[in-house]
């Protein structure tokens, strides 16, 4: 039985591999790959170049990673202090892979960054610096360490469908959230303290998102989910 092939965008920062010391890089947590590879699906690094949304026809699913913050611009606002890793490039290529990938009812799981390009993209907009809005840093307590929160499902969503509706422990890092929702888009899980942690599309295909990192997570239902869509 054929593997879907699942699009997984990446990074594109300076990295230290081997002999090599701050060479321009496109990358990504290998996380992903074993996330997608377990549930059964076939992933494909899609770099930010050239015209990344052409490849959406040859994709079964997709996954929107993670990353540095979108530029505020695009939600009408300009950069606070602590806004950062804006990279404009980036922003032009996954928005347009994204519209390509609704456009063609592609299957779609966007994670953390993901999150915030879906809602952005459909007329939303984000909290800059969250630790403002809810009083704590949890959400991504020190440089490179996942903070781990509970998160409550909605019931009756398609991500309760994947986690059951208890609340359940997940890993977080991110300093930014929802701030107004886009239309069309349904809150599908919170955070004790309000922040929104999952959004799906109301109608149409799979079209889901979480603001936490399930690609750390021991639990894989949301690339089980994913695959199965696909």
């Amino acid at each position: 039985m054929r593997r879907p092939v699942i699009g997984v965008t990446c990074y594109v920062e300076p990295a230290t591999f081997t002999v090599w010391e701050d060479m321009p890089a496109a990358l990504l947590p290998y996380m992903y790959v074993e996330q997608v590879v377990r549930a059964g699906g076939q992933p494909v690094v899609l770099p930010p170049a050239g015209d990344a949304a052409q490849v959406v026809s040859r994709l079964d699913g997709l996954v929107l990673a993670g990353g540095g913050d979108i530029d505020p611009a695009r939600y009408g606002e300009t950069p606070e202090e602590r806004t950062g890793y804006i990279r404009k490039f980036r922003d032009q290529a996954e928005f347009a892979v994204l519209a390509a990938a609704l456009d063609a009812h592609l299957p779609f799981l966007g994670i953390c960054r993901g999150l915030q390009v879906l809602n952005v993209a459909l007329g939303g907009s984000l909290h800059q610096h969250l630790p403002d809005v809810v009083g704590h840093t949890g959400h991504s307590p020190a440089p490179g360490r996942f903070g781990h929160l509970p998160i409550t499902p909605v019931p009756g969503t398609r991500l309760a469908k994947a986690l059951g509706t208890a609340p359940v422990t997940v890993p977080h890092y991110h300093h930014q959230a929802v701030d107004r929702l886009a239309p069309g888009l349904t809150v599908t899980a919170t955070a004790a303290d309000g922040t929104v942690e999952g959004v799906e599309l109301d109608s149409g295909p799979f079209t889901v998102a979480a603001q936490w990192h399930p690609e750390a997570a021991e639990d894989h239902a949301l690339f089980e989910a994913l695959v199965a869509a696909c």
